[in-house]
């Protein structure tokens, strides 16, 4: 993610798993309604500092990584899980090849 409305999306999302009040979330932070509001609006630039504090109290960590690991996360496609008819299929393919 790289653009402020992505990072408001995060921010958003996280705020509403873990079950905290904007309020809860403003006090711990120390952040006044009117910046958080412009922080989840994703309309607002906001402080490196401001992001930090409610990532933290949110439980997110935020890291800095070279554009071409990130540009790597980004594409990586899900794991693929085998079935039971594929793994069979492999292993009659072995024994195949060694009983040749």
């Amino acid at each position: 993610m790289n653009t402020i409305p992505q990072i408001s999306t995060e921010l958003r999302t996280a705020l509403q798993r873990s079950g905290l009040r904007q309020a809860d979330l403003r006090a711990a932070a120390g952040v006044s309604r009117q910046t958080l509001a412009n922080v989840l609006s994703g309309t607002e630039d906001f402080k490196l500092s401001t992001l930090l504090g409610l990532a933290d109290k949110l439980g997110l960590e935020l890291l800095l990584l070279p554009k071409d690991a990130a540009r790597g996360m980004a594409s990586a496609a899900e794991p693929v899980v085998e079935t039971v008819v594929d793994l069979v299929r492999k292993r009659l393919a072995l024994q195949e090849g060694s009983n040749a």
